[in-house]
C-alpha cells in the first residue's frame, strides 16, 4: 500500500510537471515574438563562410536578438499536447544546445605512465555517455611522456586511454600540460616537471619564476627562457613544440577520426596563461594579493633593458609590493595612490603583462604550426582572479599579470592576441557567487566573468569555460547555466550569446554518488536545453575544419588598444533553465528506484 502512495505520488508531480513545461513553451511563443512572422525552421545547420559563431558580431556589438525566450512567471490556459510544440524535438533548439564535458582525474594516469583502474574508469565513462555527457578533458602531462630524457616519448597509456574514450563514444578535450601538478588548490596528485628538466634547475635556478626574496617557483618554467637555449640545446619553446608534434605524430589517428574536438596548449602554472603569483605550498593563503614573478635574471635582464630603451635606466623591479598574503593597503605599491598610479609603476606593469601577451602568442604559433591542417582547434586558458576585483587596485590581477583595471582592460588584449590563432578562450569560476566569498576578499566573481566572456565575444572568439572548485549544489550549476547563455535560450534560432561548452571540475566518486549524480544529469539536460544528446556538433553550429595556419602577428600597439574600456554585455540576473524542479524530480524518483530495488532484494 505505502509503495503505490509513493507511486501515485511520482506520477502526479510527474504530470504537473509535464503540464508546467508545455505551459511555459506556450508562454515563450506567445510573449518571445516581436514582429510578424513564425518561428524559422532549419532543417540542418549549414557550415559557414567566415566565422565558426552562432551569431554574428558586429564591430564588438552583438546583433539585437529579435526574440528570446523568458522564464516561466505567469499562469496560461492548459492545453493539448498536439497544440503545444515540444522542445526536445525541435531542430531549432539545438541553437541553444551547450555541449558538456568532464575533467578526468588529475591522476588517471600515474607517474608510471599505467592508466589507473582501467574497469572502473570505462563504467564511469559509460555512466557519462548514458547521461548526454558529450566529452571528457585530460591533462596529457609533460613530466609523465617525457620523464625519461629529452626527446625520449613514451605515450602508451594515453593511447590506451584516448581508445577508451573513443569506445565509450565520448569526445576529447586534450591539455599540453607543461606544469607541475601538485602544490595548489585541488590538486590531489604530485607530477613535477621531467626530471631531467629539473636537474638543469640544479645548476641554473634561474630557468624557474622566481619572487623578490629569491624563492624559486617549479610549477612550470620561467617564461624568460621562453628563447633560451639551456635544454640540452633547446630553449624553453621547442621543448614544448616538439613535444605537441610527437603527440601530433603518435595520436595521428585519433586526430583523423576527429576524436579530439579542441588541444588546450598549457601556458602557465595549472596551465593558465599568468604568472604563478599565488602557490598554496609556498605559504600562500586565500585572499592573499600574492607576489609578481619576475626576478630571475633572465626577466631581470629583460627588464633592465626596456627601462634603459624608456630613458630611464634608474628603474628597478618593485621592491615595495608586499608580500604573498598581504592585502593591498598595507603595501606602498598596491595601496591608494600607490606606485601602481605613478609613471614608474605603469610602465612596469606594462613590461610584466606584455611579457604574458608575447609568451602566449609565440607558444601558440608554434601550436597552429604543429596542428596545421587537423580538424581541430586550439584553446587557451585564463585564470579567474576574482579576489580583490573590487579592490582599487586590483591587486591580486596585477601580480598574476592580468593589468586590469577599472579604467584599464587587462583581458580583451588577450583575447585579440588568441583571435589571430583562432583560439578558443577557456575562463575559469564560471559557478561563483560574489556573496559566497568572504567580504574581506572584495570579490567580483560574477563580474570578472561577465568582463572576460564578454571580452571574447568582442574579439569574434569561441569562448568555454569551467567551474573552479568542485561543486555539487544546484545553485552553483544554475550559475553555470546563466553564465553559458547570459541572455536565455531563444526558442526561434541562435541565442544572443551562448557559450562554445562548459567543462565541469571533475569526474570522482563524489560525483558519481547518486544524488549527486541525479542532480548533474538534470544539469547536462540543462546545458542541451532540454534536448537529448546530440552526436552531430554541426546541428548546434558547431564546425570544425581544418586549421589553417595564424593570421599575420599583431604588433604590441594593436593589442594595447584594446585596453580601453567598454561595457560589457548585460546578463540576465537569473538563468531561465533553472534545475530546481528537475533536480527534485530526480530526487524523487531515485528514492522510488531505491525502494523497488529493496522490495525485489
Amino acid at each position: 500500500m505505502q509503495m503505490e502512495n509513493i507511486v501515485c505520488v511520482a506520477q502526479r508531480i510527474n504530470m504537473g510537471t509535464r503540464i508546467t513545461f508545455q505551459l511555459e513553451e506556450r508562454y515563450n511563443l506567445q510573449h518571445g515574438m516581436s514582429g510578424a512572422g513564425g518561428a524559422i525552421r532549419v532543417e540542418r545547420a549549414r557550415k559557414q563562410r567566415a566565422t565558426t559563431h552562432g551569431f554574428k558580431l558586429d564591430r564588438g556589438l552583438v546583433k539585437k536578438q529579435r526574440r528570446v525566450g523568458v522564464p516561466f512567471k505567469a499562469a496560461a490556459t492548459a492545453e493539448s499536447e498536439a497544440q503545444v510544440r515540444t522542445i526536445s524535438k525541435d531542430p531549432i533548439m539545438l541553437a541553444n544546445y551547450v555541449p558538456v564535458y568532464v575533467m578526468l582525474p588529475l591522476g588517471v594516469v600515474t607517474n608510471d605512465n599505467v592508466l589507473q583502474d582501467r574497469v572502473g574508469l570505462e563504467n564511469q565513462l559509460k555512466e557519462l555517455q548514458a547521461v548526454g555527457v558529450d566529452g571528457v578533458m585530460v591533462d596529457v602531462w609533460w613530466g609523465i611522456v617525457e620523464s625519461k630524457g629529452p626527446q625520449q616519448y613514451d605515450w602508451s597509456a594515453y593511447r590506451t586511454l584516448f581508445q577508451m574514450v573513443q569506445d565509450c563514444k565520448l569526445k576529447l578535450q586534450a591539455i599540453m600540460s607543461f606544469h607541475k601538478c601538485g602544490g595548489n588548490v585541488g590538486d590531489s596528485v604530485l607530477i613535477p616537471l621531467p626530471k631531467w628538466v629539473l636537474e638543469i634547475g640544479e645548476s641554473d635556478p634561474d630557468i624557474f619564476y622566481t619572487n623578490r626574496k629569491g624563492i624559486r617557483n617549479k610549477e612550470c618554467l620561467s617564461l624568460g627562457v621562453d628563447n633560451q637555449p639551456l635544454f640540452h640545446g633547446r630553449t624553453a619553446i621547442e621543448l614544448y613544440t616538439d613535444y605537441m608534434q610527437s603527440f601530433r605524430d603518435n595520436m595521428e589517428d585519433f586526430l583523423e577520426s576527429e576524436l579530439m574536438i579542441d588541444i588546450e596548449v598549457g601556458l602557465g602554472p595549472a596551465g593558465e596563461l599568468r604568472y604563478p603569483s599565488y602557490t598554496k605550498n609556498l605559504g600562500w593563503e586565500f585572499p592573499g594579493i600574492g607576489e609578481f614573478q619576475c626576478y630571475d635574471k633572465y626577466l631581470k635582464a629583460d627588464f633592465k633593458g626596456a627601462a634603459l630603451r624608456a630613458d630611464h635606466p634608474e628603474w628597478e623591479l618593485p621592491d615595495n609590493a608586499g608580500e604573498s598574503n598581504d592585502v593591498p593597503e598595507s603595501t606602498e605599491f598596491f595601496k591608494s595612490g600607490g606606485t601602481y598610479q605613478t609613471e614608474k609603476g605603469k610602465f612596469f606593469l606594462t613590461w610584466y603583462s606584455n611579457k604574458l601577451l608575447t609568451h602566449g602568442d609565440e607558444i601558440l604559433d608554434e601550436a597552429n604550426n604543429v596542428f596545421l591542417g587537423c580538424k581541430v582547434k586550439l584553446a587557451a586558458k585564463v585564470a579567474g582572479i576574482h579576489w580583490w576585483y573590487k579592490a582599487e587596485s586590483h591587486a591580486a590581477e596585477l601580480t598574476s599579470g592580468y593589468y586590469n583595471l577599472h579604467h584599464r582592460d587587462g583581458y580583451r588584449p588577450v583575447a585579440r592576441m588568441l583571435s589571430r590563432h583562432n583560439a578558443i578562450l577557456n575562463f575559469t569560476c564560471l559557478e561563483m557567487r560574489n556573496h559566497e566569498q568572504p567580504a574581506k576578499a572584495q570579490s567580483g566573481a560574477q563580474e570578472l566573468v561577465q568582463q572576460v566572456l564578454s571580452c571574447g565575444w568582442m574579439e569574434n572568439l569561441e569562448v568555454a569555460g569551467e567551474n573552479a572548485l568542485a561543486r555539487y549544489d544546484r545553485e552553483a550549476y544554475n550559475q553555470i547555466l546563466l553564465n553559458a547563455r547570459p541572455n536565455g535560450v531563444n526558442q526561434f534560432g541562435p541565442p544572443t550569446l551562448k557559450m562554445y561548452g562548459v567543462t565541469y571540475l571533475r569526474l570522482s566518486d563524489k560525483l558519481m554518488q547518486q544524488t549527486n549524480f541525479n542532480i548533474f544529469k538534470a544539469f547536462v539536460r540543462k546545458m542541451h536545453a532540454n534536448l537529448e544528446y546530440c552526436p552531430d556538433p554541426e546541428k548546434y553550429y558547431h564546425f570544425t575544419v581544418p586549421m589553417e595556419r595564424s593570421k599575420p602577428k599583431i604588433p604590441l600597439e594593436v593589442l594595447l588598444e584594446a585596453t580601453k574600456p567598454v561595457e560589457p554585455y548585460p546578463w540576465y540576473k537569473e538563468t531561465d533553465m533553472s534545475l530546481d524542479v528537475t533536480g527534485f524530480l530526480d530526487y524523487i524518483v531515485a528514492i522510488i528506484v531505491r525502494i523497488f530495488k529493496l522490495k525485489l532484494n
